[in-house]
């Protein structure tokens, strides 16, 4: 994670995760009786969020590893409020329309078969229910921005650029590299999209963040807030793009689905 995410957190890096974090289990609807699933859910904060708010919520996360400690923080915190099981995104272990919600956040790029993982997140999908997808934008405002100038100090100045990963590069562990296009191309295969929303602006910038170590923090708020609100109008620059939709009628039943069953029933 040290790839991809600071050791130390600055203000807008704060910003950035809580926003996401917040909109997206907000955008799921979590109400009591209401069956919510996180996939690839990692330690499974945000199922356990859901649960919080009455949700029946599902965590399903393909590594044993983050499984495991996602159990042993739930038994920390004396918290059984999430069923917790190991399923890979593209071939979910539930029924045809099992929830209300399904959630991806900050995950998709990194599945080696995202379109199928979301062909299998409508199937499940009640019809009018909702899935909600958090997606990094490298094509973002702060990454084109970025690239440009570490450009011109390059080819121009002739200045070597500091070592290490830049935030513009896909990690290592991510198989897709998304912008805004290739988004909504592969989610609008399996989902009727009803929304489109951006989460901040001008996150990785350099020097920003250190900016805004230097004013006050109400100050420093107010700012990431306005950008937020200039982010959520203008989804293909902002650094974090929510996509809302609902099932197609055609994702009812995937072919993927249909793939499995015939080669494990010998039927469809």
């Amino acid at each position: 994670m040290r790839d991809v995410i600071p050791t130390a957190l600055g203000r807008d890096t704060e910003y950035l995760f809580a926003r996401m974090t917040a909109r997206t289990l907000a955008l799921a609807g979590a109400a009591p009786a209401r069956r919510v699933l996180d996939v690839a859910s990692g330690l499974a904060q945000d199922a356990r969020a859901l649960a919080g708010r009455g949700a029946l919520a599902v965590a399903a996360e393909p590594s044993a590893r983050m499984t495991a400690l996602a159990r042993q923080l739930g038994r920390a915190h004396e918290d059984r409020g999430a069923c917790l099981l190991r399923a890979w995104g593209d071939a979910l272990p539930f029924a045809d329309a099992s929830f209300d919600a399904v959630i991806c956040k900050g995950a998709i790029d990194h599945f080696e078969a995202p379109a199928r993982a979301i062909a299998e997140m409508a199937r499940v999908t009640k019809r009018g229910g909702r899935v909600v997808l958090a997606i990094a934008n490298f094509e973002s405002l702060s990454c084109r921005a970025a690239r440009r100038l570490d450009g011109v100090r390059e080819g121009r100045f002739g200045r070597a650029l500091p070592r290490g990963r830049r935030h513009y590069d896909v990690p290592h562990d991510h198989f897709t590299r998304y912008d805004l296009e290739l988004m909504c191309a592969q989610a609008s295969a399996s989902l009727e999209l009803t929304r489109i929303e951006g989460i901040s602006l001008g996150w990785g910038m350099p020097a920003w963040s250190r900016v805004l170590e230097r004013v006050p923090r109400t100050a420093a708020r107010a700012t990431l807030a306005a950008l937020d609100a200039t982010a959520r109008r203008l989804p293909s620059l902002a650094d974090v793009v929510l996509l809302i939709g609902q099932p197609r009628a055609s994702a009812s039943t995937s072919a993927y689905t249909l793939a499995v069953r015939a080669a494990i029933c010998g039927q469809p």
